[in-house]
Order: C-alpha cells, then sequence, then structure tokens
C-alpha cells in the first residue's frame, strides 16, 4: 500500500510517471533474470576451469602407496604446479619442474578412466637399480624414508631386484598389455635402467604392492595431471569399497558411508597436507 500511495502523489506532479514507472515495472524480471542466469554462467565456468586447470578432487582406492596415502584418503591435487612441457605460459605462471620425490597423479596408460598416484623416482637420464631393496639413482643410495615393506606381501624378484639381469626371470606381475616384458631389456644399460627423454620413472611407497613402473614401464610427463597437496577428508575404507560394479553395489555403499561417516572419518587425517 505505501508504494501505491507513493505513485499516486507522483500524478498529478508528473503525468508521464506512471507510465514511466510501469515501463520499469515490465523490465525489473528479466533483468533480475539474466543477473542470474550471467552468475550461474560465470560460476559454473570458473567451477569448469578450476577443475580444469587448477585443483581436482582424487581419491584413493589402493595400498600401493601406504602409508603415505591410505585407501580412502580424499585429496586435492594442484594441477597448476609442474611446468616442463614447453607451453609459452609457463614463463609467466608459477610452475616449476619435477623433482625426484614427487608425488604425481597420472592417467595410467593401460586401461580407459584410470588414475594412478605414485612417486617419483627416475627423471629423464637417470640410471637406476634395485638391489636387495635398495634404490641406487646415478650409482648413489637413494633415500627413501617414505618407503614401507610388508613382509606378508607374496613374494615377486622385481621387490628384491631390478631392473633382471640376463638369465633372471621377469616378474609375472608385469602388465600383459604394456609390452614392458618384450622392450624392457632395451632401455637397460650394464645392470641399470636409463629413463628415456620425456619420461619418468615412478615407484609406490608402499614397495612390495605396487603396480609401478617396474610392471609397466615409464610414466608419459604429458600423461601428468598434477601433485596432491591436501588430504581433505579420509575415510576409514578397503580396496573392496571401490570396487563394486553394479549401480546397486556403488549405491548401497554410499548409503554405508553416511550411515558410518562420524565413526569411519579418520579425523586425524583431516586437512593433512601430502608430503
Amino acid at each position: 500500500m505505501a508504494e501505491d500511495t507513493a505513485l499516486k502523489v507522483e500524478d498529478p506532479v508528473d503525468p508521464v510517471a506512471p507510465a514511466e514507472t510501469k515501463n520499469e515495472e515490465l523490465h525489473e524480471d528479466p533483468t533480475t533474470i539474466s543477473e542470474y542466469l550471467e552468475s550461474l554462467l560465470v560460476t559454473v565456468l570458473l567451477a569448469l576451469f578450476g577443475t580444469s586447470f587448477v585443483v581436482q578432487a582424487f581419491k584413493i582406492p589402493s595400498a600401493s602407496m601406504e602409508g603415505t596415502l591410505l585407501i580412502g584418503d580424499h585429496l586435492l591435487v594442484n594441477k597448476f604446479i609442474f611446468g616442463g612441457s614447453g607451453a609459452w605460459y609457463e614463463k609467466v605462471l608459477p610452475y616449476r619442474p619435477l623433482e625426484r620425490g614427487d608425488i604425481i597423479v597420472f592417467k595410467y596408460p593401460y586401461a580407459d578412466h584410470q588414475h594412478f598416484v605414485k612417486r617419483v623416482i627416475g627423471l629423464p637420464g637417470d640410471r637406476l637399480k634395485l638391489v636387495d631393496q635398495q634404490m641406487y639413482v646415478n650409482g648413489k643410495p637413494l633415500n627413501e624414508p617414505y618407503v614401507v615393506h610388508d613382509p606378508t606381501a607374496p613374494y615377486d624378484n622385481f621387490n628384491y631386484s631390478f631392473p633382471p639381469l640376463r638369465g633372471m626371470l621377469i616378474s609375472p606381475q608385469v602388465v600383459p598389455e604394456s609390452g614392458w616384458r618384450e622392450t624392457l631389456r632395451s632401455y637397460m644399460q650394464g645392470d641399470e635402467i636409463v629413463v628415456p627423454p620425456g619420461k619418468l620413472f615412478a615407484m609406490g611407497d608402499n614397495r612390495d604392492r605396487s603396480s609401478d613402473s617396474r610392471y609397466w614401464g615409464f610414466v608419459d610427463r604429458s600423461a601428468i595431471m598434477g601433485r596432491p597437496f591436501l588430504i581433505y577428508w579420509s575415510v576409514d575404507a578397503t580396496s573392496n569399497d571401490y570396487t563394486q560394479t553394479t549401480f546397486i553395489q556403488r549405491l548401497v555403499g554410499v548409503f554405508d558411508t553416511l550411515a558410518h561417516l562420524p565413526a569411519r572419518t579418520r579425523w586425524s587425517r583431516m586437512l593433512h597436507t601430502v608430503h
């Protein structure tokens, strides 16, 4: 009623005022809707830009990086960190070269829609060998305080000696479709394996339970997504929780996690940085 009264007061002063006010009222809703749509579009574009170029969330489904990363850890991955691709924008943006010891998330080359997380052990040109579970890089023992060994793991000769010398057996765990069994020795010089240009040699911290470069070859530099930097949530889980194949199984798993969320959350790992 107050608004109506105000309009009536203006009528004698300016007979055109009601028409102008009415015209403004007619444009008010479309303007508001367009603003909402514009804001939504900007939000979507920023979200897509962020997940495409800056940060992306991943979860850990296997034990290959224990005890650095546990099954059920949910990570934020910095995609805006590693240079070396030769792109022009690397000269003006805060990229840095990959370093030995960096944890990386990358596209696994022999299965669709899979991402692996491993640690960089060998850079292009590095000479590597594993002797009695000790890794040597360029002839010197590599200090690896992050490595854990599992005495209950099934015996595998690649956990003790790599690369295999002439006459030594190649591990049966080598991924067949990788072609690694046929090409592995072509990268060897003496008793060492040499990392070729544009490639990396990556291994899991849980050295005895990791499918890594020993079993399927080098990581291509272009396959790297980024570096995990934060555990934003962690839930007590097993590998089986992430291998459900049917929709019903996945749905039951989600509801089970939600029902037991407080008890299954590893509160002590929340917001921990990754090294």
